[in-house]
């Protein structure tokens, strides 16, 4: 007889089933095996919130089989993700198949590779009642918030709806940045930029007006005629450097990914949304066939909010930055990031298995996406154990006349960690260049000056990478939850995609209105946060459950009690959205509803009039094939492309976007490429033309 070995998916069960070898039978549970009912609330309020889990829909046949392979086994061993959710599955199997929870069963892998695997089968230990009773206070306050308050939003707006626990509070947030947008106004103001050099043919650089000499206080410019009464008094002033300020600057590198600065990175430099970035973590971590090694997983366990690295890991490291750049790319002692006081240690920081396993090696085993996501892990940790970049830093104050200007820039000295990997930002900022070496006393030639026009800028909708990085500065939800939440929402049309923006929609902010009147405290940003810290205190046995639930809904019952005797029957309306195209039946304004199948054009004038459209979305520009509108599209796998409006009978396409920009050599639409430095380009044949020619295209 052989052991058997359960663990959640068949990737999984192969990779370590190779480790393992004979004596061992790996199977497969697909996930969770029970759950509570889905059209019942499923929880005995009265009765301590006692749930009751009923087999999930499509699982009778394969709790049969594992059944039937337990019971002709010679041990089982609970071999589940290593955290809160593996450890209810563990349960929940060892519920379903009569297995003692107090016996050594349930061994943990934090990595999947031939030493990860001995290292977790060498320490069984017994379910840990703990981590079961926080992921069942989760799942059963979930399950009573949805369960409670959907039926209300279906009663007062339409059916369908849901509300959730950490779902409501992220339109909350999306909704509060939207109101901001719409509320911010904008006010003008001016800079003055000089262009200087200190000789005729010498570097030509810019020091921007900073306030009067006399004071050294920032001026504040705020319209031109302001502007320009300075410009003219600066009007034949001599320009002359009157304080250089030499310095170095250390910039150490990024701490190794945890869960949720990876989805934020993968985010900004990938382009992933944060359920595809999940999605590809979870094969690397699984395992997958690599040329030389077989089944291998990639990176340690991707669920994790601890940056601890383990020694053998970032000695690994060391001998591989050591072999390729040489010890003067090493730092003077081993680094070691701090973990958040709230982060859970049971896992390391989300790194490569093999650190000396570069990306170039695995390319040819792995997808694109799965090649992508290891080379952004890979680089990040190796870096993370690198020297710092150093920079020779400059700052000059700079006088003519009465005013002060300034200048700043770098030089590189050692590129350290950036040889490698350079951190993402989430809003581009105005970069220093470098400056020439001069003294103080240099008199400086003006090349050039110029009043410049600004407005303030309102603050930018949240990405899916700042709107996890707000949820997680919060304390709302867990790592886990940032990529279901963020589908939930947008599948619930609560909020939608604007590019890479994330935008409330009406229904969105209506129901987020309500909720707010109704319902404060499950969209309050401190309570939802205060509740994860009691819930997070199940996880380490500081708290009951039980207790826990029970104080929780004392005062929501209340609250529901209260929000449906302050409401009548009548429904909300939500407003059609209006469009520019013209009912060609009965000259009205088109409004996009929703329908089974997706948005789509009706006629305002229903029932009088029954037209409908398909909803199409222009990008702008012209098809340089035909001539025709170019629209937005999306492929079976709902990513964005553009394509002509008379396909089939024009068959252009193209994964870049159209620009308002013509092409100054043949006048076609020109499209910009992706990435943070997207040239502009002209798809017409045979034309050829970028924007690195002239650097720009001309107005269309």
């Amino acid at each position: 007889m052989s052991k058997l070995v359960i663990v959640e998916s068949p990737a999984k069960a192969k990779t370590i089933e190779k480790y393992l070898g004979p004596g061992y039978q790996v199977m497969a549970s697909m996930g969770h095996i029970r759950d509570l009912p889905k059209t019942l609330l499923g929880v005995d309020i009265e009765n301590d919130f006692k749930p009751r889990y009923v087999d999930i829909a499509g699982k009778t046949a394969l709790i049969r089989q594992l059944k039937s392979a337990a019971a002709q086994s010679d041990g089982v061993f609970l071999a589940t993700d290593p955290d809160r959710e593996g450890e209810a599955i563990s349960w929940h199997l060892a519920q379903a198949l009569k297995i003692d929870i107090n016996e050594k069963n349930r061994v943990t892998f934090n990595e999947i590779t031939k030493t990860g695997v001995e290292k977790g089968m060498s320490n069984p230990r017994s379910i840990d009642m703990n981590l079961v009773n926080a992921q069942q206070a989760r799942r059963i306050l979930d399950r009573i918030v949805g369960y409670k308050l959907s039926p209300f939003l279906w009663k007062k707006i339409r059916n369908g709806l849901s509300a959730g626990r950490v779902q409501s509070v992220a339109v909350r947030i999306i909704v509060d940045r939207e109101e901001e947008i719409r509320s911010f106004v904008s006010e003008e103001y001016w800079t003055i930029d000089a262009l200087l050099s200190a000789t005729a043919k010498g570097r030509a650089f810019k020091a921007r007006l900073h306030g009067l000499a006399s004071d050294k206080k920032k001026m504040k410019i705020e319209n031109k005629e302001a502007a320009d009464r300075i410009l003219e008094s600066l009007n034949g002033q001599e320009f002359k450097v009157t304080s250089v300020k030499h310095s170095e600057r250390q910039i150490s590198p990024a701490a190794p990914f945890i869960t949720s600065t990876l989805q934020q990175e993968a985010s900004r430099k990938l382009g992933f949304n944060a359920h595809r970035t999940m999605k590809t973590a979870q094969e690397l971590y699984e395992g997958v066939e690599v040329e030389g090694y077989g089944a291998v997983g990639l990176i340690t366990y991707m669920r994790t909010d601890s940056l601890r690295i383990s020694d053998e890991a970032r000695r690994e490291a060391t001998k591989y930055i050591k072999e390729r750049w040489g010890e003067k790319y090493l730092p003077e002692k081993p680094r070691v990031f701090k973990s958040k006081g709230s982060a859970q240690d049971a896992h390391e920081a989300i790194r490569p298995t093999i650190p000396s396993l570069p990306p170039e090696k695995v390319k040819d085993s792995l997808t694109q996406d799965q090649y992508r996501l290891y080379k952004l892990i890979w680089e990040r940790f190796i870096a993370s154990q690198m020297a710092n970049c150093i920079h020779d830093t400059i700052k000059m104050d700079i006088t003519a006349g009465d005013y002060l200007f300034r200048a700043s820039g770098y030089t590189v000295r050692f590129d350290g960690h950036t040889v490698l990997y350079v951190e993402g930002k989430d809003e581009e900022s105005e970069s220093d260049g470098p400056l020439p070496s001069l003294e103080e006393n240099t008199v400086l030639i003006l090349k050039e000056i110029n009043g410049n026009q600004h407005f303030t800028q309102p603050p930018p909708r949240y990405t899916e990478a700042t709107l996890i990085k707000a949820l997680e500065e919060n304390g709302i939800g867990r790592p886990s939850t940032y990529a279901p939440t963020i589908t939930t929402i947008i599948a619930r049309e609560y909020v939608e995609r604007e590019e890479k923006y994330l935008k409330p929609t009406k229904l969105g902010e209506i129901t987020t209105k309500i909720m707010k009147e109704l319902f404060p405290e499950i969209v309050d940003i401190e309570f939802t946060a205060n509740m994860e810290e009691k819930l997070d205190a199940v996880d380490s046995g500081k708290a009951d459950w039980v207790e826990t639930l029970r104080e929780f809904y004392k005062d929501f019952a209340v609250t529901l009690e209260n929000a449906e005797k302050s409401t009548g029957e009548e429904r909300i309306v939500i407003p059609d959205e209006e469009t520019d195209v013209i009912c060609e039946l009965c000259g009205r304004k088109m409004v996009v509803k929703t329908g089974r199948f997706g948005k789509f054009l009706a006629c305002p004038g229903y029932p009088e009039c029954k037209n409908t459209k398909k909803l199409v979305k222009e990008a702008g520009g012209v098809c340089p094939k035909c001539g025709g509108k170019i629209l937005i599209k999306k492929s079976k796998s709902n990513r964005v492309f553009y394509g002509c409006e008379n396909f089939p009978s024009c068959d252009f396409v193209s994964w870049n976007p159209p620009t308002d920009k013509a092409c100054p050599k043949c006048g076609k639409t020109l499209f910009k490429k992706k990435g943070k430095n997207g040239e502009l380009y002209c798809v017409t044949e045979g034309c050829g033309y970028t924007s690195k020619d002239t650097g720009e295209g001309q107005s269309a």
